[in-house]
Parts: C-alpha cells; sequence; structure tokens
C-alpha cells in the first residue's frame, strides 16, 4: 500500500508540483521543453528506422515553428498556426522550384526578402511568422542538395512546425491564459529588477549615482518593452473574447503595474544632496531597505502570476513603514533636515497598492488599454516608403541576400547558404544592433565549434548524436531571450549533430561553416555600414523634440488629473507611457552612438546630457504625478506657478520642432529664483517639499533648453 500511495503521490500532486516549479516557474524553460518534445517525437522514430534525413528536416521544421511563435488567444493561436504553416509551405516550396533557375532565384530571393519584411512591420503576430518563414526558406536552400526530391521539404518542414504548433496549442488550452500571466510576470519581475538598483541610491554620492542611474536606464528600457508586450497580449485576448470581465484581473494587474512603476521611478529630491546631510543618512539606509522589500514583493507576484498561486503580502513592510515614520516624526522635531515624508508617503502607497491588489481585481471599472489605431492598410502605406526604417531595412537585408548568393554562385560554394542564414541573424535595423550582433554571431560560433567537435568525440553513436542534437535544441531556447551569444554557442551544436546524423560530415563542414559565418557577418555590416547609415546623431534633434514634446503631454495630464480626478485614468496612463517610450529612444539612440565609428559620433556629450536630463526630468514629473491622488495637493494660489512650467516646455518643444535656439530660458531663471527664494522660507515639511518637486521640474528644463539651445546653433 505505501508503495502504491507513493507512486501516485507521484504520477498526481508530486508530478504537477514538479512542472509547476521547473517548467511553469520559468517561461524560457518552458518553450524549451516544448521544443525538445516536438522534436524529439519527430526525429527519434525516423533516425531509428534509418531515414535520418526526414527526422532532421522534420525536428528544424519544428525549431522554426517554435522561433515563430506568436503569443495569441488558442484561438487567435489557430489562425496564426495557419499562416505559419501557409507561409513555409510558399517559402520551401518557391526555393525548391527556384532553385534550379539562378536569375528567377535571385528576383524571387529580393522580393520575397522584401514581401515579409514589410509584412512583419505590420504586427506582432506576423513579425516571427515572416521570420519564421525567411529561415525556413534557408534552411530548405541548405537541405537541397541531400534531399532525396524536390518535394520532400516543402513537405516536412511545414509538417514539423504543425506538431510543435499543436503541442503547444495543447498546453495553452490547459491553461488558457497563461500567454497574459507570463507577460505580466515578466513585467512584475523587470520592475523587481529596478526597484532593486534604485535602493542603492538610497544613500549615494554623486559620483556613484553616473553608474547607479545609467543601470537603472537600462532597466527601465527593458521593463517598458515588457509593458509593451504584455499590453499587446491584453489586446489580442480583447479581440478574441466576448467577455471581457474574463480579463478584468489581468488588466486591473496592469494598471498597479504602471502605477508602481510611477512611484518606483519617481524623484523627490536629489539623493546625493539629501545624503549630504548627516542626519538623513539612517533615514535614507531605511527608504533602501523599504525599496529592497517592495522589489521582493514584486518578485514574489511574478512568481505567483507564473506558478498559478495567490499572492501574500510580506508583514516585515508594513513594521519597516512603522519604524520609519516614528523617525521621521523625531526628526522633525529635533534636527533642520529635509523632510522626508512626502517619499515615505509615496512608497508607502506602492505598499498599500501590493497588500489590496488581491482584493481589487475583481471589482471597480473595467480599465481599458490603449491600442494602436492605424489599419493594417495604413501601416503598409507608412512603410512602402524610401524613407521607412523598416522598408530600409528589408531593401538592406535582400541586398546581404543576393550578394551571398552571387558568391555562392561565383565560387561555387557547397555549403554557402549559411552566409544568407549568418546574414539573417547579423543584419539588424540600425548599425549598432548589427555591430553587436556580428561579434556575438561570430564568438558564438567559434565557441560551438570547438565545443561540439570535442563532444563530438565522446558521443560518436548515432544515439550520441540524437541525445546531442536535443540538448543543444534545449539550451538554446534556454538561452535565446537572455544570451544571444551563449545561444549561438548550442546552435552551432546542433548543427554539427544534425550533420553528422544525416551524412556523417558533422566535423568535416565545420570548416566551411566557420568561414561562411564570417562572410555572412562582415556582409551583413558592410551593407549596414553603406545603405541608408542612420547615424544617430542625424536622430538626436528629433528624438529630443519628441522627448519634450511628451513630457509636456505628460505633465499637462499631471495637472488636468489632480483638476478632473477620473476614474478611468486611461489617458494619463497613455501620456505616461509615451514620454517612458521616448525618453528610452533617447537613451537607446546615445548607447548605440557609443558603437558607432568615432567619426560619426557626433554630439555624443550632448546626447549623454539630454539623455541625463531629460529622464532626471521624467523622475521629478513622476513624482508630482504619484501624488495625484492627495487631495488638494495644488492649491488655488499656486496653479498659476504650475501653469508656467507647462508653458515654458510648450516653448521648447515648439524651439526644437523648428531646429532654434530656444530664448524662453530668461523667464524660467526668474521663476527658478523667485520659486528658491519662497523655498527657503518655508518650514521643513510636505509643502516645502512640494515645492523643491516644482523646483527641480522647472531647473531641469531650464538646463534641457540650454542644452538643446547649444545643439540647436551646432
Amino acid at each position: 500500500m505505501r508503495n502504491k500511495s507513493t507512486l501516485d503521490r507521484f504520477q498526481g500532486k508530486g508530478w504537477y508540483e514538479f512542472m509547476i516549479k521547473n517548467l511553469w516557474r520559468y517561461p524560457n524553460r518552458l518553450l524549451a521543453i516544448k521544443a525538445a518534445i516536438a522534436m524529439s517525437l519527430l526525429l527519434i522514430p525516423f533516425v531509428v528506422n534509418g531515414s535520418a534525413f526526414m527526422g532532421v528536416t522534420l525536428a528544424l521544421g519544428a525549431l522554426a515553428g517554435a522561433l515563430s511563435e506568436t503569443d495569441d488567444h488558442p484561438k487567435g493561436r489557430v489562425k496564426a498556426l495557419a499562416i505559419t504553416i501557409i507561409s513555409f509551405i510558399i517559402s520551401s516550396l518557391s526555393v525548391e522550384l527556384l532553385l534550379p533557375h539562378p536569375i528567377l532565384f535571385g528576383i524571387g530571393l529580393i522580393g520575397s526578402t522584401i514581401t515579409f519584411i514589410v509584412v512583419g512591420g505590420l504586427s506582432e503576430r506576423y513579425r516571427g511568422v515572416t521570420f519564421g518563414a525567411l529561415l525556413v526558406g534557408i534552411y530548405t536552400m541548405l537541405g537541397a542538395s541531400i534531399s532525396p526530391d524536390w518535394y520532400w521539404q516543402p513537405m516536412l518542414l511545414p509538417a514539423g512546425a504543425l506538431c510543435y504548433g499543436i503541442l503547444s496549442l495543447i498546453l495553452l488550452i490547459l491553461r488558457p491564459n497563461r500567454l497574459i500571466e507570463e507577460q505580466l510576470a515578466q513585467g512584475f519581475e523587470d520592475l523587481s529588477l529596478y526597484m532593486k538598483e534604485k535602493a542603492r541610491l538610497f544613500p549615494s554620492d554623486a559620483k556613484s549615482q553616473e553608474k547607479i542611474r545609467g543601470r537603472l536606464a537600462t532597466l527601465n528600457i527593458q521593463f517598458i518593452n515588457s509593458l509593451e508586450r504584455s499590453k499587446n497580449v491584453l489586446n489580442s485576448y480583447s479581440d478574441v473574447l466576448d467577455d471581457h470581465n474574463v480579463l478584468r484581473p489581468y488588466l486591473h494587474q496592469f494598471v498597479l503595474l504602471q502605477s508602481l512603476h510611477e512611484r518606483a521611478s519617481s524623484s523627490h529630491e536629489r539623493y546625493d544632496l539629501l545624503s549630504d546631510e548627516p542626519d538623513n543618512i539612517e533615514i535614507l539606509e531605511g527608504l533602501g531597505q523599504l525599496l529592497l522589500q517592495l522589489s521582493l514583493a514584486c518578485h514574489e507576484v511574478s512568481k505567483s502570476l507564473l506558478m498559478g498561486t495567490t499572492y501574500h503580502h510580506s508583514i516585515s513592510l508594513k513594521w519597516t513603514i512603522s519604524a520609519l515614520k516614528d523617525k521621521i516624526k523625531k526628526q522633525n522635531s529635533t534636527a533642520k533636515s529635509t523632510n522626508l515624508s512626502l517619499l515615505l508617503q509615496n512608497l508607502t502607497q506602492s505598499h498599500f497598492s501590493l497588500q489590496n491588489m488581491n482584493y481589487n481585481l475583481h471589482s471597480g471599472l473595467l480599465p481599458k488599454v490603449d491600442r494602436d489605431p492605424k489599419s493594417i492598410r495604413q501601416k503598409l502605406r507608412e512603410q512602402l516608403s524610401w524613407s521607412h526604417p523598416r522598408f530600409r531595412y528589408a531593401i538592406r537585408l535582400s541586398t546581404c541576400f543576393i550578394i551571398g548568393y552571387i558568391l555562392i554562385l561565383t565560387f561555387d560554394l557547397e555549403k554557402g547558404y549559411w552566409i544568407l542564414l549568418t546574414s539573417l541573424f547579423v543584419c539588424q535595423p540600425s548599425y549598432s544592433e548589427t555591430r553587436q550582433r556580428l561579434f556575438q554571431r561570430i564568438i558564438g560560433t567559434l565557441s560551438g565549434v570547438v565545443a561540439g567537435v570535442l563532444i563530438v568525440q565522446i558521443l560518436p553513436t548515432i544515439a550520441g548524436q540524437v541525445l546531442l542534437l536535443l540538448v543543444a535544441a534545449y539550451a538554446f531556447f534556454v538561452w535565446l531571450r537572455k544570451n544571444y551569444a551563449i545561444s549561438v554557442v548550442f546552435v552551432t551544436i546542433l548543427v554539427i549533430a544534425a550533420f553528422n546524423l544525416i551524412a556523417g560530415r558533422g566535423v568535416v563542414v565545420m570548416e566551411a561553416r566557420v568561414m561562411d559565418t564570417l562572410i555572412g557577418a562582415l556582409l551583413a555590416i558592410i551593407v549596414v555600414r553603406f545603405m541608408w547609415p542612420d547615424w544617430q546623431y542625424k536622430h538626436l534633434p528629433g528624438l529630443l523634440s519628441s522627448a519634450l514634446e511628451k513630457n509636456r503631454n505628460y505633465f499637462s495630464s499631471i495637472l488636468l488629473e489632480y483638476k478632473e480626478s477620473n476614474e478611468d485614468d486611461l489617458d494619463y496612463r497613455v501620456a505616461r507611457h509615451r514620454a517612458n517610450q521616448a525618453d528610452n529612444a533617447l537613451a537607446l539612440s546615445w548607447r548605440g552612438m557609443k558603437l558607432e565609428p568615432k567619426r560619426h559620433q557626433k554630439f555624443q556629450k550632448h546626447a549623454f546630457s539630454l539623455t541625463y536630463l531629460n529622464h532626471a526630468l521624467l523622475s521629478y514629473l513622476s513624482a508630482l504625478g504619484a501624488h495625484r491622488g492627495i487631495k488638494n495637493y495644488i492649491s488655488d494660489d499656486q496653479w498659476e506657478m504650475f501653469h508656467n512650467i507647462e508653458k515654458e516646455l510648450s516653448k521648447a518643444v515648439t524651439s526644437m520642432q523648428k531646429l532654434e535656439a530656444c530664448d524662453s530660458t530668461q523667464s524660467l531663471t526668474k521663476f527658478i529664483d523667485d520659486l528658491g527664494h519662497k523655498i527657503t522660507e518655508l518650514e521643513r515639511g510636505t509643502e516645502r517639499q512640494k515645492f523643491v518637486i516644482l523646483y527641480n521640474i522647472a531647473e531641469v528644463t531650464e538646463q534641457l533648453l540650454q542644452e538643446a539651445s547649444q545643439l540647436a546653433k551646432e
């Protein structure tokens, strides 16, 4: 009886818990195990029966299907899977039929590449599918010389993708809201990392803050991207579901995520100045600990979403907040240091929001999520322009392909289609992204060749090669979203095992593989370097203008919320999200500029200053927005001051749009001086700190205008 009950526990609850803890908890592992299982089911039976080519081709189709997978509701996933299979058939069949005719094949290669890239820009659903279609086309080129007949690959590659798609669809039907939970969980995890890094500012000096803020900018980019993906998945589900109340808890969590980020990214004071006051050190350290605890709470929310468990709020947060309140209360009666109660109030509200998140998920107004109002036709018309980045990327990639194809024909390169495969992965929309992928691809390929050749010696049997291929496939998907260079190592090992299974020549072809990788990578960087090189300094004025405009709109939305507090704050959330997106674009431009040739790194100092100042402005605006729920926060006699800042920001936007030096700093300087005198007259408390936030907004705005004016002159 004991043995039977133990077996029952393993097969029932024990096995389920194992799945939850080791697979559902980690989306990368779940994707990897799905791909590995699908590939093994397709590969092993054919290898055992001596049909290695069919087994490997089916497995490669499954791999391409996994790379093409979209984040859709099960109903939408069925449509996406159908589109995927059709596009795979068209891509593979076209290659097989046109390959014997070089001129027609070249024309088809250019036309199909441009078409797939442009269609991929219409939506996230099409982006993955069209990339997979290009990948399958190159797989077909690589396998054409060893295929028993022309029709096998157009049958096997889509069939492999279909098998993976069905397996993944079954798992999704078992837990249909899994994709929303994954994206929201990633958002909470990214916010947790952001809070953890920001805790290092409490306390900190001016020198250490530069590194911390650089890291925060990177983490902010990650978070905003996660928020965008969450929004896209919610809209995808909303399009399919008749009853939107099913999404109510997830919509509330999405709004909560935005609110928590606003509070976490806000800045009430300059932290180096706060840290210079000895009486503040202990409180600042306590605030740092509070941020760390909030970071851990967000991590627990992420884990509960993935594991399907109920989130339990930590009681230690309440104790920490209580201790900090007592400390600030005692400080206010004995010291002249800056009052930090408003900052504590901000973090306390995050504590309350997390504490009550389970109680507010099924009630109240159904939150709305913004969506792109443009139709498919409008998006297509926009992209079919020589100036559109997506269309230029399509032209660049097709140029890489056709030059690579000419090299294959000219020098009779037997496995030369790896040049095209490398170009597909290395060639990116910008020079900086392409350069980064270049080194990752080369280092990953060389490391994979060395590791693969060594491992093959240890596992020389067919069973060993099958095991090596499946383990490499699993590791490839685990690392794909975390570290591209490491994922390339494993996909190279996968290729060695695949060729060993088909023809026993996995190690032999590695020399050609390395050479073709170098050619393909070099080809990609040269094409991006000389065809419409979008150097970042050219985009800087436009990005700054956009960032200032979005910050002005965000500021206006904050003031509107103070006047007319609405339960549905969609417009406010949209304005804030767009301000963050514009800020991220400015940060990415500055980072990309550092990877460009030195003679094209114009205005790099300006780019750094503008990125730093714009992010600081957004942080101070977030602090103002975080307190919009406080009644009468802005008194009647204070509205004029806030509107003055709004006017100056509007002037700055107009000047930047005209690429003119802004002359509005004189009035701002007087305003800042008057506000500074008013602050010195106020007693230290929340009222004074409110004016300090306004002072910081005005001061950073002035510095931004001066920097922008200098950029306009140059």
